[in-house]
């Protein structure tokens, strides 16, 4: 969903980078949603799969919106990662990206389904800031070499 450079604006002024809103989507409370740049003062709010679908829209669905900053939202890293990058050492690596990079990290680790996953998470978590990888990086890296499921 596009949000243009002016509504963009209204929310937080002067920000250029991703940002967290909460409000409503029609009559759908939500929180902790990012908005995304997309140059030019504009943004885009992509909505998953699960919410677009309680939210009974489809591509070019009008949507009612009311939003505002989300500044309560908080990802905090959890225990059992922090425990293993400190074991090996790489915690302060991790401690010293952006928060939104630790993000990406820590929101794909709570992701997993399964225990045996979160661990393999953890694991690919802990060779990226070994190798000094993002993320992203790392993905990458992990698709390359067949290590993704």
């Amino acid at each position: 969903m596009d949000i243009s450079a002016d509504i963009a604006q209204q929310l937080n002024p002067e920000i250029k980078k991703s940002f967290r809103v909460k409000g409503m989507l029609d009559h759908t409370p939500v929180s902790g949603l990012a908005l995304l740049p997309m140059g030019g003062g504009s943004f885009i709010l992509p909505l998953n799969a699960s919410l677009r679908e309680k939210l009974k829209k489809t591509e070019g669905s009008i949507l009612q919106l009311r939003l505002e900053e989300d500044q309560d939202f908080k990802i905090d890293t959890p225990e059992d990662l922090r425990m293993c990058l400190q074991e090996e050492g790489v915690l302060h690596s991790f401690d010293k990206l952006p928060k939104s990079h630790r993000n990406y990290f820590i929101n794909w680790i709570n992701s997993a389904k399964t225990i045996e996953t979160r661990i393999k998470r953890m694991g690919m978590t802990v060779n990226a800031m070994l190798m000094g990888f993002s993320y992203a990086e790392m993905i990458r890296y992990e698709r390359t070499n067949n290590n993704l499921g």
